[in-house]
């Protein structure tokens, strides 16, 4: 409203109450020169809610909040207005209902000609909606500040166009660590290091900022002491809403140990990856090494006979020789495979590693021939470890073994022992390596090394440098294997021109190790004792059962278990069953041999197999009480291991006139016996016939006291031997039919009870108590014999 001169009160009053009246968004009212209001215009109804009626004649102060300090802007507003003829401010008010608005307040003086102040008019705007939307932006302005400044993850700056810090928040002061008083009006590309900084790194990711509106990377970047960490940046270009650049926005976060785990994430991975591969391709390899071993042992055991008969043939025993030797790098094969897929029988001891590397230094020497040196070095106080020494010692052969094809013009070969800690860190990437103590052995040359490539592939079966024919890429992965199954961990360190490294660490043990085991060279050694061999393959049967035969010992067979309960439970006294681990059927090989003792408390038992299957083997190791012989084995060290198990020294073998001698039990029998074997179990009627075949006899076995009958009906028989418990009738009673027919024949019960004399019992017959050794069924026949003549 202009100011009003030249007008007497009424004038003035009657033209702003016109000219007010036409306006509804703003509250126009007029004041006496004291304060009360005198007019009131539909506007000003509308804002503060009361009617002209209501208000008019009221002081102006009904409009003001209970504030001291909004009453003494109020009073202050009327004195500029009269000094300056006018005043704008803005304020608090309050409505006819006690709620409050903001209000935008222009007071204008309103004087005469003479200068006599006659009022004054106001102009009142509800800018409520303004003012709250203006709280609303400080608010957020002053919450993100407090935000940014708190943020201690991330580092939040401001740049200015040039590149220079305007700005510092705490997660900046943290992560990089300068303060804001050190760090503000420097370059940002101190953050960077030396070589990227030259390279024009920080003004590149300034400019693409500012063409494109954001940069994003992760690279090196240093704190205030020098150390480097891994960041990722995020730059945001400024701009106001005429395009110009005000300057850059910075995030940088420290993302160091995120790509150390993302790295220990792929690194587990890839370790997992491998152990999958190898245990998909050990189940593999495994079940083609139990039918290879097979084959194997077939081939070896004939070969061996065939070289006994064949001593005074030298060309023949040369192609035999070459045969054999070609049967043993196939076993070799065999046993690497199964040591890949950590499939072996490991017998682990406490050993002291210093004395097993020791006592193969003539053994290393001789294999790496007087070109290469070799070192060992043995820490002071070395723990022992928890291993199969003899597999190791297979396993550090090969080792050097590599290592002197890595230095065909010689080279230095070091052996070094010592103790080792795994912790947390270190193990944390490998999914198969608990954290702990090791005893570690390293065996490292100054070869060719191996590139980057060769070495991701170094632990793969077949996998091999060496021209064809000069290796099968199984020694690393053999090594692999059996470290894996003892429970330890390897590593291979090595670079192109500098050699290479293999360190494997081996559990620690507080035990005591035990003493080497001397290796005898003597000659092999038989026995006269009785031994079960069951086996389902017939072809490997009949070559054991000829083996076991040159050395003396009388042999009984079984296809199954089954069968083999049968043959123990018939009375028949066996000193050592010997089985395959690997048997078709429900009752597996264990459970037999569990059986089998219970049946003959006496009985010795010896495994054999090509491939466990885990079934008498857990953890990689055998199982306590456990003698394994594994195929292939040679006819020496089946003589060995059968004389190690009966317990005593045999006697020297000796070339028998067959393989299947007729008399093995040193007793010369007068004459051969027509028996008639009577018995309902089939495996037990085998056995009968095998021990009266080896004793010279003619035997003829039946399944029933009828069979016998109609057997004796059409033959004649020195010796009836009769279980007492038939189907169809009890011997006792058989016996007494037979001797009806044939009064001359004598009468042999066999049962594992007490024999019931019967009153019909007319006849001389003995009794042979279940179960029977093979001498006590000799004495009975010499007996049975001498009556008969």
């Amino acid at each position: 409203m202009p100011r009003i001169e030249n007008a007497d009160s009424r004038d003035a009053e009657h033209w702003a109450t016109l000219w007010a009246a036409s306006l509804t968004e703003l509250a126009v009212f007029a004041l006496t020169p004291d304060g009360f209001i005198s007019t009131w215009n539909p506007g000003a109804a509308a804002i503060y809610g009361y009617t002209s009626d209501e208000i008019i004649g009221k002081h102006a102060s009904i409009l003001l909040p209970d504030d001291l300090h909004e009453r003494e802007e109020f009073e202050s507003e009327f004195h500029r207005a009269h000094e300056k003829g006018s005043s704008v401010t803005e304020g608090w008010r309050k409505r006819k209902d006690g709620s409050v608005l903001w209000a935008s307040i222009v007071t204008t003086a309103l004087v005469d000609a003479n200068g006599t102040l006659l009022g004054f008019a106001k102009l009142v705007r509800d800018e409520s909606e303004k003012r709250k939307a203006h709280e609303a932006v400080i608010g957020s302005e002053r919450r993100f500040r407090l935000l940014v400044d708190g943020v201690s993850d991330y580092a939040i700056f401001m740049l200015s166009p040039d590149g220079l810090v305007t700005n510092w928040n705490n997660g900046a002061r943290r992560i990089k660590g300068y303060t804001a008083e050190e760090i503000i009006g420097s370059h940002f590309s101190r953050f960077y290091t030396p070589d990227d900084a030259a390279a024009g790194l920080p003004q590149r990711a300034l400019e693409i900022a500012a063409r494109e509106g954001r940069f994003e990377s992760e690279g090196w970047r240093v704190r205030r002491d020098g150390t480097r960490f891994v960041a990722h940046v995020v730059v945001d270009a400024i701009r106001d809403d005429s395009g110009t650049l005000l300057g850059f926005a910075k995030i940088t976060r420290d993302v160091t140990e995120r790509r150390e785990a993302d790295k220990l994430l792929e690194t587990a991975k890839a370790e997992l990856f491998q152990a999958q591969k190898m245990e998909g391709i050990g189940k593999l390899t495994g079940g083609v090494a139990h039918d290879f071993n097979n084959v194997l042992q077939v081939l070896r055991g004939n070969l061996e006979l065939l070289q006994s008969r064949c001593a005074r043939d030298q060309w023949t025993m040369a192609r035999l020789g070459n045969a054999i030797e070609a049967v043993e790098r196939g076993a070799t094969l065999a046993s690497q495979l199964l040591a890949f897929g950590r499939r072996q029988a490991l017998r682990p001891e406490p050993v002291n590693l210093g004395a097993m590397v020791r006592g193969a230094d003539d053994l290393l020497r001789r294999a790496l021939g007087e070109t290469i040196e070799v070192e060992t070095v043995v820490a002071a106080g070395l723990w022992n470890a928890f291993v199969d020494g003899h597999q190791l010692e297979n396993v550090l052969l090969n080792l050097a073994i590599n290592a002197r094809d890595a230095m065909p013009d010689g080279g230095k070969l070091t052996l070094e022992l010592a103790n080792a800690m795994l912790d947390d860190s270190y193990v944390r990437s490998f999914s198969d390596v608990p954290a702990g103590q090791y005893v570690m052995l390293a065996v490292t040359d100054t070869g060719c090394g191996m590139s980057a490539d060769v070495l991701e592939k170094a632990f793969d079966p077949f996998f091999t440098t060496k021209p064809e024919g000069q290796g099968t890429g199984l020694g690393l992965s053999m090594a692999y294997g059996f470290v894996k199954q003892s429970g330890g961990h390897i590593r291979i360190y090595s670079e192109p021109g500098h050699g290479t490294a293999v360190r494997i660490y081996l559990p620690r043990t507080s035990a005591d190790a035990r003493g080497a085991v001397t290796r005898l060279n003597a000659p092999a050694m038989g026995g006269t004792e009785t031994v079960l061999v069951v086996e389902d393959d017939k072809t490997v049967q009949g070559t054991v059962i000829a083996m076991l035969a040159d050395l003396g010992y009388n042999v009984l067979k079984a296809d199954n278990a089954d069968q083999a309960i049968a043959v123990l439970s018939s009375g028949v006294h066996v000193d050592l069953l010997f089985t395959d681990v690997v048997m078709p059927g429900t009752l597996k090989s264990p459970e037999m041999a569990r059986t089998a003792v219970q049946i003959q408390p006496h009985l010795r038992v010896l495994f054999t197999s090509g491939y466990t299957q885990n079934a008498i083997f857990h953890g990689g190791r055998l199982d306590p009480g456990v003698e394994l012989l594994s195929k292939p084995y040679s006819h020496k060290e089946l003589a060995y291991k059968v004389r190690q198990i009966l317990g005593r020294e045999g006697q020297p073998a000796e070339v028998a006139a067959d393989v299947h001698p007729a008399n093995t039990s040193g007793v010369s029998d007068p004459l051969a016996l027509e028996v008639l074997v009577v018995d309902d179990n089939e495996p037990t009627r085998d056995a009968v016939r095998e021990l009266l075949l080896m004793l010279g006899h003619r035997p003829t076995t039946v399944p029933s006291a009828q069979a016998a009958l109609d057997a004796v009906a059409n033959a004649s028989f020195s010796v009836l031997l009769t279980d007492v418990n038939l189907p169809d009738m009890s011997g006792i009673e058989l016996a007494n039919r037979v001797v009806l027919l044939h009064r001359d024949i004598s009468v042999i019960f066999a049962s594992g009870d007490c024999i019931p004399d019967d009153e019909r019992n007319d006849f001389i017959w003995q009794a042979l108590r279940k179960p029977y050794t093979l001498d006590q069924l000799q004495a009975a026949l010499r007996k049975a014999a001498e009556d008969d003549v």
